[in-house]
């Protein structure tokens, strides 16, 4: 009798592509994070470059993390989860070249898909304040045929994203989305403003690009509002959720602090807090635990 096949998480992630409703991924900025995603039921994990920024070095997303802390923070999250993690890879790390290293230092690091940006560098985040000025549609055209031609594994999605909406308008932003669904992006990520036509804005998106999009559901507005069924009916294929997990946490921290420094104990705090039960259960000490007595001989 043969036994079922199990599909890797790329694998996972290429067969979402074209099946199933609408994939929704949120954000973690850590390890610790994605276990709580895969945890909750969710299909996939989305690994945001502001928040590991905000993390590893407690700074903002302006183009200061580089490809190897960003891989190996990676690398440690993709590990402790069997679900696919998706990670941003802001402009590549560079020209086509650097690209090309960049898709072989995710792939070794178990990623299941990375995005790359048209921005010139250094990058900011797509949420900060100020403009983010575009590399030419030609020159990311290359960088996305060159992560292509660099992927070892087929099943390692490229993600193409353009922000060109908000400096050049919404027809230059799709232009660039076919172009570089053309160069072999498996799905196109178009970074849309949060306006009163977002809705509008998202149906011309999907019905020119041929192609899996991407939306980015970062904040509040009209865009944050959207529900799963409406962005599914909006005709994209994933919804990413970047802010969730580092807001959400950020919240917590800052609360439990001011607590802590207004009451002088934490006690109020406890039923707003993980137990110790709770806590080793998502670390999977059970599993480790279960380990040991199998295989820690006297």
């Amino acid at each position: 009798m043969n036994s079922p096949v199990t599909l890797t998480p790329r694998q996972q992630l290429r067969k979402r592509l074209t099946e199933g409703g609408l994939l929704v991924c949120p954000g973690i900025y850590d390890a610790f994070g994605a276990r709580f995603v895969e945890a909750a039921g969710f299909e996939a994990v989305y690994m945001t470059g502001n928040g590991v920024a905000a993390s590893l070095l407690g700074q903002p997303d302006v183009g200061l993390m580089d490809l190897s802390l960003f891989a190996a923070h990676a690398h440690r999250a993709a590990a402790c989860v069997s679900i696919p993690l998706i990670c941003d890879a802001d402009t590549g790390y560079g020209n086509a070249v650097n690209v090309a290293y960049t898709v072989r230092e995710f792939e070794a690091a178990g990623v299941a898909a990375i995005h790359i940006e048209d921005q010139v560098a250094p990058k900011r985040c797509g949420h900060l304040p100020g403009s983010r000025p575009v590399i030419s549609m030609a020159e990311h055209v290359g960088k996305i045929e060159a992560a292509v031609a660099a992927r070892r594994d087929p099943d390692f999605i490229i993600i193409a994203r353009t922000d060109a909406a908000a400096g050049l308008g919404l027809e230059e932003a799709i232009n660039r989305g076919q172009a570089y669904r053309r160069a072999g992006a498996d799905v196109v990520f178009v970074e849309l403003k949060n306006s009163p036509t977002i809705e509008d804005d998202m149906r011309q998106v999907t019905a020119a690009i041929q192609a899996p999009c991407l939306i980015n559901i970062d904040g509040g507005g009209r865009l944050g509002a959207l529900s799963h069924d409406q962005i599914e009916a909006l005709g994209f294929r994933i919804a990413i959720f970047p802010g969730l997990g580092r807001n959400a946490a950020g919240f917590a921290i800052k609360e439990a602090l001011n607590t802590l420094k207004r009451e002088g104990h934490a006690q109020s705090l406890q039923p707003r807090m993980l137990n110790s039960h709770e806590y080793n259960a998502i670390l999977g000490l059970d599993k480790v635990e279960e380990w040991e007595r199998k295989y820690l001989k006297a």
